[in-house]
């Protein structure tokens, strides 16, 4: 939407289709619990930043900067032609009004809570529903997440995914996360709840995920949400701003091209080297 400044319908869909690598509020979850779980607390340069801090940082440039190389090739490709210059009148600087302030934090919380009482919470639901049913079978030495319809869901997925080092865990929760990347955590959640026992049950997921993945699968999953479109919210704004489905069909077949073989790449020379 905060390209339609743009008067060059090239400059425009260009914009519109580098937009979402971005980092976003939704995928900050998913990184402060892989981060939490697998870089440890180390002070560096003296104490003026820690490990964790640099690794978000690293995150949030790879976005940038991948959204930099995809633009130099779509307008040197697709979008090849005479470059228009853009004109914006910048508002005057001003210290903020604390009434704004406040209004755009309540507004902001307000949009926040309806979501998540609304789709997340939704897709909670649903969730438990696929990893509670139907239950194990009579003597089975599985956890009986293993024979339901998640479980299912996700052993389908994993020779897909095994080549990029993830997990039928990691599988499932992708599926609910295209509607919402945070879910992805939720997700995660439920599924070890239902899956573990003893110790693993009364830590947290963060400890979990640390005891049952190795470093190179969740650098290959921070890799992944770096670039996968996992959010069905923005493929419908484009399909508006568009007009159509053939931008956001592109922008989807990109991005996962992309995550994909960000990740497989992460995960081979992660498991080279570690």
């Amino acid at each position: 939407m905060a390209a339609r400044p743009y008067e060059n319908r090239a400059d425009r869909l260009a914009t519109i289709m580098i937009a979402p690598l971005m980092t976003c509020s939704a995928r900050l979850p998913v990184y402060t619990l892989l981060i939490a779980a697998f870089v440890p607390d180390r002070p560096l340069l003296g104490g003026l930043v820690g490990l964790p801090g640099l690794v978000m940082f690293a995150l949030y440039a790879a976005g940038i900067l991948s959204a930099l190389a995809v633009a130099f090739v779509l307008k040197g490709t697709v979008f090849k032609g005479a470059r228009e210059p853009l004109l914006m009148e910048l508002p005057a600087y001003r210290l903020p009004n604390p009434r704004d302030i406040a209004l755009g934090l309540f507004e902001r919380a307000k949009v926040f809570l309806a979501r998540a009482g609304t789709t997340i919470f939704a897709l909670m639901i649903v969730m438990w529903f696929l990893a509670s049913f139907p239950g194990a079978p009579e003597g089975a030495t599985e956890p009986a997440i293993q024979y339901s319809i998640a479980g299912m869901i996700g052993h389908a997925l994993e020779p897909l995914l095994a080549p990029i080092g993830f997990t039928w865990q990691i599988a499932v929760a992708l599926v609910p996360g295209i509607a919402a990347r945070e879910v992805a955590v939720g997700v995660l959640g439920t599924i070890y709840a239902l899956s573990e026992s003893g110790d693993a049950l009364q830590s947290s997921l963060a400890g979990a995920l640390a005891a049952s993945w190795s470093l190179p699968t969740a650098l290959s999953l921070l890799a992944w949400y770096v670039f996968a479109p996992q959010c069905v919210a923005t493929l419908s704004v484009v399909k508006r701003e568009t007009n159509g489905w053939f931008w956001p069909t592109v922008m989807f077949a990109y991005m996962i091209t992309l995550a994909y073989g960000a990740s497989f790449i992460t995960y081979r020379v992660a498991s080279a080297l570690l």
